[in-house]
């Protein structure tokens, strides 16, 4: 009777033992840490060169870790956040939507938002067309559709259609300009959809009649030869911000400066929205971001940081 006893003891021990080493569905076992493991993160196309190049620097500084970047259109990207558990975090250009809140509130996760920089959206135009300055009332007729010809803008222009260009559809260039001039209202039939930043310069590019639209940040970076190589073949449209504005009649492009001073009128914040719920990898490659050198990071790319103030200098001619 003992050794039947002694017997169900050591099983239930063994079981028990198993089972905790098991962690259950409920308590998974994480190898990850700060500075180490690997991690799958999902990134809108609009910020490749920005974060590509914050991916690298990380992981040369950390050599445990492994930091894999996906990039999709900004719709694609955030059904990867929400659906694929395997995503912790999203670079992207809006923070999350209702509907997002609160699924990830029902499954108990509260998804830690963290701004690391502004940036803008940018027009750009062929070589060849003389039409580099944009009232911005004039850019919402443009895109709303009021305005389909180039005669419409110019009336020594040839009378032929405008052409415009996105990077993708579900884009954020896409979500933010609908937002900024459409509403409720669609796109007209005159806009195209390529399938990335870099298709709208080289369509511009072969194009006359195109005005295209792309993240600042593909073209921002004045040390990077694929951003100057998009430089050379198109140009970079100057626009007015609205009439309200004390600088209504002038025109600016997407520099770091005019964006600081808000005088470029399209302008967004980019996030990392982390749904990690503990200090993992995920969160080191956050805080490296928004930190120190992920910081000047982003001002030597061009664009302007979240926490990082940057210095201005006026020339006086």
């Amino acid at each position: 009777m003992k050794i039947l006893r002694l017997k169900n003891f050591i099983t239930c021990l063994t079981a028990g033992i198993f089972l905790a080493s098991c962690g259950g569905p409920n308590k998974p076992t994480f190898t990850d840490t700060p500075t180490s493991g690997s991690i799958v993160i999902v990134s809108d196309d609009s910020y490749q060169p920005l974060v590509s190049t914050e991916a690298d620097t990380f992981m040369g500084i950390y050599r445990q870790a492994k930091v894999r970047v996906k990039y999709f259109s900004e719709t694609e990207a955030f059904k990867e956040l929400v659906n694929n558990d395997s995503v912790r975090l999203i670079v992207s250009a809006r923070e999350l939507n209702d509907q997002e809140k609160e699924y990830f509130k029902s499954r108990n996760l509260f998804p830690r938002i963290t701004k690391i920089a502004i940036d803008a959206v940018a027009v750009i135009i062929n070589n060849e067309n003389p039409d580099t300055l944009f009232k911005y009332n004039q850019l919402g007729e443009i895109i709303s559709g009021k305005i389909s010809t180039w005669k419409q803008v110019n009336k020594n222009h040839a009378p032929d259609s405008i052409r415009i260009v996105f990077d993708r559809n579900g884009s954020a260039n896409t979500r933010y300009l609908k937002e900024k001039f459409l509403g409720k209202n669609n796109f007209p039939a005159n806009c195209y959809a390529t399938n990335s930043n870099a298709e709208v310069v080289d369509y511009v590019s072969r194009n006359k009649n195109a005005l295209g639209i792309i993240s600042m940040n593909w073209i921002s970076d004045k040390d990077d030869p694929s951003a100057n190589g998009f430089l050379q073949k198109i140009r970079v449209a100057e626009i007015s911000p609205p009439d309200t504005s004390k600088f209504s009649e002038q025109f600016f492009k997407p520099y770091q400066g005019f964006i600081a001073l808000k005088q470029y009128p399209l302008i967004r914040n980019c996030y990392i929205i982390s749904r990690e719920g503990r200090s993992g990898l995920g969160t080191g490659f956050a805080a490296f971001v928004a930190g120190d050198q992920g910081q000047r990071i982003v001002r030597l790319m061009g664009m302007l940081p979240a926490t990082m103030p940057v210095r201005l200098i006026h020339i006086n001619q």
